[in-house]
């Protein structure tokens, strides 16, 4: 098995860390929480991303990320 471009793992761990951030604010932001509680937990969804999935595919997970956004700015 090649290693992993260190590119790729980058890119996939940056795009895996906004969606977390973005999905976490926005589902705070449903539950009433104020900006600053909405923070906290855009940021408490990136400490508990699964890295080890991430790891084991990064060009494939980067894609997945990059899909769903693309979903997500598509119906926005």
């Amino acid at each position: 098995m090649a290693a992993a471009d260190p590119m790729d793992l980058a890119s996939a761990v940056r795009a895996a860390c906004i969606q977390a951030a973005l999905d976490g604010y926005e589902q705070a932001q449903i539950a009433g929480l104020c900006q600053e509680g909405a923070w906290e937990c855009a940021v408490d969804a990136m400490r508990k991303l699964d890295l080890k999935s991430i790891l084991q595919d990064p060009v494939a997970a980067a894609k997945a990320l990059q899909q769903a956004d693309d979903q997500g700015t598509a119906t926005a």
